[in-house]
């Protein structure tokens, strides 16, 4: 196997492994199961895990239930600090408030206190996207604002590549990881012209993960029957389905964060709902080399469930 064979073979194994941990966050999640998911021995796969994704797995796991649990101490007032703590798997409420303090130099309690006091608007996260290009003599006095409509989706299935880091990283990467993914797709014979949607996945939210570990999946919805090759260096997962508030915007290129502004920010705090667990994701819905503005149609998704 050629090296680039072989890195491309760990990378969707570790990509399999994310993926699980995912789906499955409010679980124990064993090394000896990981490890089984990635088809490595417990003994290498943990140092095969850090090896590629640059931090250690068990304080990958608990960063990313850290992550989630702040969601739920802001917007689940019906639960105390024991429930949210057992909802993630910790063993006791000590051992998570231990290890929240440990991450964010506070402790649950103060957290859920203070960040409601202080914090006027706690779905803003115009931090999605927000890297893009300055479009020099673009206006900012007109807001950005979509067309919105709710509905129910059903499961979608994506092949993707994945990125680790900063957006603004990804954002220089951006054409040449989609190019990767447009070349395995169209071997494959599964791009439809004027039907074949592409889309980007933001797995973690931008204001409580370190920029250069925030993780991004392109995707392109596949059919169903499709088995994507696992030494491929594509990865394949299932986008659960539920119900979506879904904004449709045209736009410049440096305003998907007013974009996202809009979603949270005018749209959110007054619609009755709240956002449900599951990650946000953006489907481009034309080219825009071939507009005329150069903007693009783009929809966004997310997850939403009664407040």
């Amino acid at each position: 196997m050629e090296n680039s064979q072989s890195r491309e073979e760990y990378l969707h194994r570790i990509h399999k492994v994310q993926d699980y941990i995912e789906a499955h966050l409010y679980d124990s999640l064993s090394l000896e199961e990981l490890s089984n998911i990635a088809g490595f021995s417990k003994f290498h796969f943990h140092r095969i895990f850090k090896g590629i994704v640059n931090e250690p797995l068990s304080q990958y796991v608990n960063r990313l239930k850290l992550e989630k649990s702040t969601q739920m101490l802001i917007h689940r007032k019906d639960m105390t600090i024991t429930d949210v703590a057992y909802h993630f798997g910790f063993t006791d409420s000590a051992v998570f408030s231990r290890a929240f303090k440990n991450h964010y130099k506070v402790s649950p309690a103060y957290y859920r206190n203070n960040y409601s006091k202080n914090c006027k608007d706690p779905y803003k996260i115009s931090k999605y996207n927000e890297y893009v290009p300055i479009i020099e003599g673009k206006s900012k006095s007109v807001p950005v604002q979509g067309d919105l409509e709710i509905l129910m989706l059903s499961s979608v299935y994506v092949a993707y590549v994945r990125y680790m880091g900063s957006y603004k990283s990804l954002a220089v990467n951006f054409s040449k990881l989609l190019e990767k993914l447009y070349k395995y797709a169209d071997k494959q014979n599964l791009i439809e012209a004027g039907r074949t949607k592409f889309l980007a996945i933001y797995h973690d939210n931008p204001e409580f993960t370190e920029a250069d570990k925030l993780t991004t999946s392109l995707c392109i919805i596949i059919p169903d029957n499709v088995l994507v090759a696992e030494n491929s260096g594509i990865g394949s997962m299932i986008i659960p389905s539920g119900k979506y508030v879904v904004g449709h915007f045209n736009i410049f290129e440096n305003e998907f964060s007013d974009a996202w502004d809009f979603m949270y920010s005018e749209w959110l705090t007054n619609s009755g709902f709240k956002p449900h667990d599951s990650f946000p994701f953006e489907v481009y819905l034309n080219d825009p080399n071939t507009n005329s503005e150069h903007k693009i149609l783009v929809d966004i998704y997310l997850p939403i469930e009664p407040l």
